[in-house]
């Protein structure tokens, strides 16, 4: 029998479950935002923006004037923008969030956003079960037959997605490190960004330390017509066969993508690469 006190318990179960099954709206109300352009329609406003106004400045057809409300009092509750009111109206501001979603930030975060909640994405997550059956490595390779980076190699638009995505997070965390962490690089004459991406993680190190040698390594068709400069260059390879050689190794977003046993061999070939430069005290 369903008690005074059970019925509570079970509605905060309810509740949830509930939570965690729509959470999904939230990821996919912040893809629609960028998608419609929100962040750079209220920051080109310059001031607190209504709602009629952020409907005229944006694709949304008249008839959804009052979804578009709904959408917008989502993405205020998640904090992506704030709701400023006055005694005769209310509009829309900017907040820390949004503003990394604008096209003129350097640090525009918006491809990240598009990766993550691109259809190839979402997909494997609905087929987690099956993955749990099968030996497979993850669950990209039960939907796709392959792994991510070579389904990438033959697929531009998700290798562009991906390589945008990483050089968001990249251009960001390189700020945070050569900020934060300036201690780490010096002394340091040599530096290798194993499966670098498009180089903006090391580009931000070797802006920073202009005396530092940075070399990006990645897949061919990662580095492919990507330019360096005087002390920046990328190299087309594979970090489970070498690593050239340096004084140091940056790993990022890398190790949590493969097995113990793949990690291994990519630590191994980190470590040849500093012995043979010299240094191998320091491994």
């Amino acid at each position: 029998l369903v008690s005074g006190e059970t019925i509570d318990e079970l509605l905060e179960a309810q509740t949830h479950i509930w939570n965690n099954t729509f959470h999904i709206f939230k990821s996919m109300a912040l893809k629609c935002a960028v998608q419609l352009g929100i962040p750079n329609a209220v920051n080109s406003h310059g001031k607190a923006m209504t709602l009629s106004e952020l409907v005229a400045a944006l694709p949304v057809h008249p008839t959804k004037t009052h979804h578009f409300y709904r959408l917008m009092r989502l993405l205020v509750h998640m904090g992506s923008f704030t709701l400023e009111k006055s005694a005769d109206q209310e509009g829309y501001l900017l907040t820390p969030a949004s503003r990394l979603l604008l096209k003129n930030n350097p640090l525009n975060t918006s491809s990240y956003v598009f990766f993550v909640l691109d259809q190839v994405l979402l997909g494997t997550f609905n087929c987690m079960s099956n993955w749990f059956q099968k030996d497979e490595p993850n669950p990209f390779v039960t939907v796709f037959g392959e792994p991510v980076w070579e389904y990438a190699s033959d697929e531009a638009r998700v290798n562009n997605l991906f390589n945008g995505a990483m050089s968001n997070d990249s251009s960001l965390i390189g700020k945070a490190v050569v900020v934060k962490c300036k201690e780490v690089f010096q002394g340091l004459n040599s530096l290798v960004d194993v499966a670098g991406g498009t180089g903006n993680m090391a580009k931000a190190i070797s802006d920073a330390f202009p005396n530092l040698k940075c070399t990006v390594l990645d897949l061919p068709h990662v580095v492919a017509d990507l330019e360096g400069n005087k002390n920046l260059n990328f190299l087309a390879g594979d970090m489970f066969k070498a690593v050239p050689p340096a004084d140091a190794i940056l790993l990022k977003w890398i190790l949590h993508d493969w097995p113990d046993e793949e990690c291994v061999k990519i630590l191994k070939n980190c470590k040849e690469a500093i012995r043979k430069n010299g240094n191998e005290q320091q491994t």
